[in-house]
């Protein structure tokens, strides 16, 4: 039987603008907190505030959004974001002060959420069912490939230029991803009559959350949170232990690690069942960072990064795949939404909590006990989803 089409031109246009939007984020991740210390002279757990602030932003954005895009679509909803986007990446230009540097970040977050959960909605909207675990991994590489090139690009603007060129860059991708938005075929992403109706619910809480996609999305909190302090302080981290260069080229090391492994993953996904997949990856992400905590050369530093690459990189595809793998099509945009919202929280106060820690663990300290906080996800997958998943 012939496959069901995959690369339609609406699925390779969601992922590109994934891809801007996500670079954007990325590239104000991982240089936001130095502009903060450089630039108004923030202690380290202000600085991971605000760091922090732009994924609490994202949750509220997420919140509402999964319920509109059910009543005006997804598409409608990817071209009003895009637009805002814009807007807020310009406002870095006109925050003159810290207070001010806060509330632009709470703003943009709240304006990524809302394209984000746009573009997750529609890419599962689309995607063939029976592709669903190949499809979702093939359209995170636009994340992923963020994740390297944004903060490679940001590491090296930070040693090279001035901020002012990173706040122009991500105006340039926000621009980008607007005038992508109207090659997505708005038929393509339409609920019929039906859905509509279906969509409807007594219940308030499930007008917010989709409750199958809450259980792995409580799983994928706690790996949100580790990861943020790698990736809100890997360029202060990398300073302290004398490995600037290294850490340059940590997120291209991370981004082509899983560029590599994740169609082949996604692929044993729908082969094999998630469970193939989830455990190996976690405890690879537990060893590389590991790796990463004690990393004393740039060998070890990189190595560290291909391993969370492989690790925590192949298990969030994985965890997104679950997330909507069992959920009614009328019900993709809030299911899309749930998974992101608990990766938000996850990502939101995992900076400013870990800022906290760092004068008194050392980042050293600090990235050990997110290993063992990893491990502790193993058995909590197994309760939350592992013991009573589907073996394909």
């Amino acid at each position: 039987m012939k496959p069901e089409r995959l690369w339609t031109r609406d699925f390779v246009t969601v992922s590109v603008i994934n891809f801007l939007v996500f670079s954007t984020h990325f590239l104000l991740m991982v240089t936001i907190a130095s502009y903060a210390v450089n630039k108004f002279q923030a202690s380290t757990k202000t600085a991971g505030l605000v760091a922090g602030i732009f994924i609490i932003g994202a949750l509220i954005g997420r919140l509402g959004t999964g319920r509109i895009i059910e009543a005006a679509g997804s598409a409608k909803i990817l071209k009003f974001s895009t637009i805002l986007f814009i807007i807020t990446s310009a406002l870095y230009f006109a925050a003159v002060n810290l207070p001010l540097l806060i509330l632009v970040r709470l703003l943009h977050g709240i304006i990524f959420g809302m394209a984000s959960t746009a573009t997750g909605t529609i890419v599962a909207q689309i995607i063939p069912g029976s592709r669903r675990g190949e499809g979702i991994g093939f359209y995170s590489m636009g994340a992923i490939l963020s994740v390297a090139s944004g903060p490679f690009v940001g590491m090296l603007l930070i040693h090279g230029t001035d901020f002012k060129m990173i706040f122009t860059l991500t105006s340039v991708l926000a621009t980008g991803s607007f005038i992508l938005s109207f090659l997505v075929d708005e038929a393509a992403c339409k609920l019929s009559l039906q859905e509509q109706v279906k969509s409807e619910s007594p219940s308030r809480l499930s007008n917010f959350l989709e409750m199958k996609a809450v259980p792995i999305s409580m799983v994928i909190f706690i790996i949100g949170f580790s990861y943020s302090g790698v990736l809100t302080f890997v360029s202060l981290y990398s300073r302290e232990i004398q490995l600037q260069e290294a850490a340059s080229f940590y997120f291209l090391v991370y981004a082509v690690t899983v560029f590599v492994s994740r169609p082949v993953s996604g692929r044993l996904f729908d082969v094999r069942g998630a469970n193939f997949v989830a455990y190996p990856c976690l405890i690879i992400y537990a060893a590389g960072m590991l790796l990463f905590s004690q990393a004393i050369n740039g060998f070890m530093l990189l190595l560290a990064g291909s391993l969370i690459g492989l690790g925590y990189g192949n298990f969030i595809s994985c965890a997104q795949a679950i997330s909507i793998k069992d959920v009614p099509p009328h019900r993709l945009g809030l299911a899309t939404a749930t998974f992101f919202i608990f990766v938000d929280l996850g990502f939101g106060i995992g900076p400013y909590i870990l800022g906290s820690l760092v004068p008194f663990t050392g980042y050293r300290g600090l990235y050990l006990m997110m290993m063992v906080v990893i491990l502790a996800t193993v058995p909590l997958y197994y309760f939350l989803h592992g013991r009573g998943a589907s073996p394909k």
